[in-house]
């Protein structure tokens, strides 16, 4: 069966800075920061939350449903979503708007710099999530901030479980805000950052989010792995040593892709952690959102 995968679609240029930012960037100077970076490199991939977790997701055997915008420029993503087999009936096109684009810059320590035009992604809330038997859970990734409130209260009434992944989105919310999204939720995945926000805005630590009605809450700690917290318990899940580290572009989505997977087979959340820190490190190895190939021994492992 299924999953619904609510988030955006769009564009990534991406490029690299072959220097660290905190070298160019002098602390004591941020109120009048004007800074370039030169980047030799440039290439434009495939990308967006929806679509990166969609790759993973139908590499490691599944179908899922994409609930999307599309702006005028999108034809040939669409294409691509059909041509991976999928269900593109819930991906609106706006002929009014560019599909979103993702202008990225990483440095040599892996940390990314980011400028995002939400285009035809302002409009996803004009899609409404549908009343299907077949959908068995879903995720509420970065997405339209009217977006993600309006889906996550659409998959609460239509019965669907879901992931919160609020990403880099998380600041669009306010505390009270957070506090009744996680409420409809089953599982919130989030990176350490991210957490720590979370927690702020809140008012509450991880293990009392934990008890608060979720199944399980799952932070991301880049190589080290990843942490699940259930009814107020933590456990460390180790990460997996990549083969190479060439670009974090779509690591998250990768790792999200691969709970998906777990929770659709009823899996436990750390055998599900477990191997979205097998896919998150073989993902890391190539470059883009949508470029690795998932084999069955990462999957059996």
């Amino acid at each position: 069966m299924p999953a619904l995968i609510c988030g955006s679609l769009a564009f990534d240029t991406i490029t690299n800075f072959p220097g660290r930012f905190a070298q160019q960037i002098l602390p004591e100077q941020v109120h009048i920061l004007n800074v370039a970076f030169l980047v030799p490199t440039l290439r434009r991939e495939f990308g967006g939350c929806a679509g990166n977790i969609a790759y993973t997701l139908r590499a490691l055997g599944s179908t899922p449903v994409v609930m999307a915008a599309l702006g005028n420029d999108g034809g040939a993503y669409l294409a691509r979503l059909r041509d991976w087999g999928l269900d593109t009936s819930l991906v609106r096109v706006d002929d009014a708007e560019y599909t979103a684009q993702a202008i990225i810059i990483t440095d040599t320590d892996n940390n990314q710099i980011t400028a995002f035009h939400p285009g035809a992604m302002q409009n996803a809330h004009l899609i409404e999530v549908p009343r299907r038997a077949d959908l068995r859970i879903g995720i509420i990734s970065p997405d339209g901030r009217e977006a993600m409130w309006r889906h996550a209260h659409e998959m609460s009434d239509a019965g669907i479980p879901f992931i919160f992944d609020p990403g880099q989105q998380l600041p669009q919310f306010d505390g009270a805000e957070l506090r009744e999204v996680l409420r409809l939720a089953s599982w919130a995945a989030l990176n350490d950052y991210e957490a720590r926000m979370l927690c702020e805005r809140t008012g509450a630590g991880l293990a009392e989010l934990s008890r608060s009605g979720l199944r399980g809450i799952v932070v991301t700690l880049g190589a080290e792995g990843c942490e699940i917290w259930v009814d107020g318990t933590r456990t460390h899940v180790p990460g997996v040593a990549a083969a190479g580290i060439v670009d974090p572009t779509g690591c998250g989505d990768a790792f999200r892709a691969a709970l998906l997977h777990g929770l659709e087979r009823d899996w436990p959340l750390e055998r599900c952690a477990a191997l979205g820190n097998r896919i998150g490190a073989l993902k890391i190895a190539h470059r883009g959102g949508q470029n690795h190939v998932v084999d069955a021994a990462a999957v059996g492992a």
